[in-house]
């Protein structure tokens, strides 16, 4: 490979949440390996640092207007990654994290104590940023098919739909945690039942990039002319190239009322504004070598996933994992595994914790008795932490 996804970032004492301020520390004889913050253990793609540092060298950082080269490398990276045509600079807005246009969003598209529909397993973002601002989430939740893949369940979304008055859905795609990459025609039934009852939607799109080789990210806003002009999708390049500490999302919005309004309610703070270097960190990214380099990680990605769903399915009985299609996370099904041995959900996490493999509860994500572990790591680490869980944890 052209790049190094095998060196570990030394992140201790750079300030990392996901090593510097766990919940839990190992006990004595174990390090950490953070795989429970949804962000990366890699080297960054090398242009940006250097996009950040070349402008860095200019020693003014006063107020500003982004660049024409901002909206372009958005247009260049949406239409060569995912096929789009006819983006405009005026269709692309800002926002300080996708979670905030979600709420700029949601403030135009509904009053305080509507129902909105979200599928369950439900991305804990979700819950908190809905719940927060007044609005009452209804899970319809997804269903694992024979072959494990998980699927929209469409006649218990129109009938909630319906029983509920709902008129706005959050759509998550690729859905985290459960790593689908929906296909088209899925996309297209579900924006054909939201045409069919008059929902808006708002499209949580941010993984559109880690996707597994094979697979393809379909925008949203592609499948009719319904899904272009009711929908309001979210991207950024933070979970790509790991940027979540720079701050900074775009929506993408064609349809010119809707943009106006999510616009005008995002502006009202008079904090959400876009970040000098954030801007530049996004068009370092987004250069040819960063495409060169997100075509590297998906492949990393592939087989850390398959290292990981191989292993499970041979050494943990009772565990079950759908193997994700994009996102770099998994999502565990332990509840077989804690019937046999008298276990809770909490006692395996504490359990993975004593021995340093960092993982998150599933819990918070609706999923009753499951574990969200990050596989964006070198491969050495993800081998190292199942080796841990199958000697301390499932078959200790």
């Amino acid at each position: 490979m052209k790049y190094d996804f095998t060196t570990l970032p030394e992140r201790k004492g750079m300030d990392a949440i996901a090593v510097d301020f766990p919940p839990a520390q190992p006990k004595e004889g174990f390090d950490l390996i953070p795989m429970w913050v949804a962000d990366m253990n890699f080297l960054a793609c090398p242009t940006i640092p250097e996009a950040i540092i070349e402008r860095t060298k200019h020693t003014t950082y006063g107020y500003f207007r982004p660049r024409d080269e901002y909206y372009d490398s958005i247009i260049r990276w949406q239409k060569k990654r995912n096929g789009v045509e006819g983006l405009l600079p005026e269709h692309i807005g800002y926002s300080n994290g996708v979670l905030g246009g979600v709420t700029s969003a949601m403030n135009v598209l509904c009053s305080r104590g509507d129902n909105v529909l979200v599928h369950s397993p439900t991305y804990v973002g979700f819950t908190g940023t809905l719940t927060n601002n007044g609005y009452h989430i209804v899970h319809s939740p997804l269903k694992p098919d024979e072959n494990g893949i998980w699927r929209m369940d469409l006649e218990d979304m129109e009938r909630k739909i319906v029983e509920n008055k709902i008129h706005t859905a959050i759509f998550c795609s690729p859905h985290n945690p459960c790593g689908r990459v929906w296909e088209r025609w899925e996309i297209q039934q579900a924006m054909a039942l939201y045409e069919k009852h008059g929902v808006f939607v708002i499209s949580d799109e941010i993984w559109s990039d880690i996707i597994r080789p094979g697979c393809q990210h379909i925008p949203t806003q592609s499948v009719s002319d319904y899904a272009r002009m009711n929908t309001v999708a979210m991207y950024a390049p933070s979970k790509t190239f790991n940027l979540a500490g720079l701050v900074g999302s775009y929506s993408i919005i064609y349809n010119k009322w809707l943009r106006e309004r999510v616009e005008k309610e995002a502006s009202l703070c008079h904090y959400n504004s876009m970040n000098l270097l954030s801007m530049y960190a996004l068009i370092g990214a987004y250069k040819d070598e960063g495409h060169e380099w997100t075509d590297e990680l998906c492949q990393v990605i592939a087989g850390n996933v398959d290292f990981a769903c191989d292993y499970i399915e041979k050494h943990f009985e009772g565990v079950t994992v759908s193997r994700p299609q994009g996102t770099y996370m998994l999502f565990l099904d332990c509840t077989a595994w804690c019937e046999a041995h008298g276990k809770t959900i909490e006692d395996v996490e504490h359990a993975a914790w004593d021995v340093g493999v960092a993982l998150q509860d599933g819990r918070m994500f609706h999923g009753p008795c499951h574990l969200r572990v990050n596989l964006a790591l070198p491969l050495s680490r993800v081998e190292e932490a199942f080796r841990r869980l199958d000697k301390y944890v499932f078959n200790a």
